[in-house]
């Protein structure tokens, strides 16, 4: 048992007045009743079957020559709506599918349809975020033409999706005006393993007490090299600039970029 909080632990947990840290231990993690030990082992496990899984995504996207995208962000952040409004700009300049990933329904997925573009959809049950295995299934679903770009939508949640590489060229994290500045700093996992960020709803700006500068500044501290795009979906501004850069990023693809090397 913890002497200090009782909680009945086995293992220390760091004490400060008014603040108990859980996840400054070796593992970065607690669970009731398991080592940190034990819990290395366990997350060693499952991120390195993951990754094998990963790689043969990621060479399958090479093979056929598809930018492979991962979003992520929050629930209610506005990545369907950024979705398809990007979906809409690129019909008949580029072919395009989409993964959905959420818990239950097919909401989303049927929004994406809507557009014309293919989409597949996951749910994921208890699960909390998308793995490279479940993106290679819905791939055999998918159909994939050589030049293309594939949007994965994984399941809303600044924290699960972190540490599942899923085989894609580009980590994308989007982060709504309607959200706190302090995101990145509360969930910097996701944000340092992210090539760029959308700094979506920017619509709202005048309505809200949001500050930019410390949005984006928060983001620079827990990753310098992080892209950052402001877009409004709803009304269009940034648009330009989001799909820019996503052709930029087909280019490197095509060109035979790296992988997470961020296009300018």
């Amino acid at each position: 048992m913890c002497t200090v909080c009782g909680c009945g632990d086995t293992h220390e947990h760091i004490h400060e007045k008014g603040h108990v840290h859980f996840g400054q231990d070796e593992a970065g993690v607690s669970a009731p009743g398991m080592s940190q030990s034990r819990l290395i082992q366990v997350e060693a496990d499952i991120l390195g079957k993951n990754k094998t899984y990963a790689e043969r995504n990621r060479q399958h996207f090479i093979d056929k020559g598809v930018l492979a995208l991962n979003l992520v962000s929050s629930p209610g952040s506005g990545k369907t709506t950024l979705l398809v409004e990007t979906l809409e700009r690129l019909k008949g300049e580029v072919p395009v599918a989409v993964v959905e990933g959420d818990q239950q329904t097919s909401n989303d997925a049927d929004r994406i349809r809507a557009t014309g573009a293919p989409a597949v959809q996951i749910n994921t049950g208890k699960g909390c975020h998308l793995d490279a295995h479940m993106v290679g299934h819905a791939l055999e679903k998918l159909p994939l033409e050589g030049g293309g770009v594939l949007f994965v939508e994984n399941v809303g949640n600044l924290v699960c999706p972190a540490a599942f590489d899923l085989g894609e060229a580009f980590r994308v994290v989007i982060l709504s005006v309607t959200e706190g500045e302090d995101k990145p700093l509360k969930y910097p996992d996701i944000f340092a393993s992210a090539n760029v960020m959308v700094l979506n709803k920017t619509d709202l700006l005048p309505h809200l007490d949001f500050s930019v500068e410390d949005a984006i500044a928060n983001a620079k501290r827990i990753n310098r090299a992080i892209r950052i795009l402001q877009v409004s979906a709803r009304t269009g501004e940034g648009m330009q600039d989001w799909l820019d850069w996503l052709r930029s990023a087909l280019a490197s693809q095509m060109a035979g970029t790296s992988h997470g090397q961020a296009a300018e």
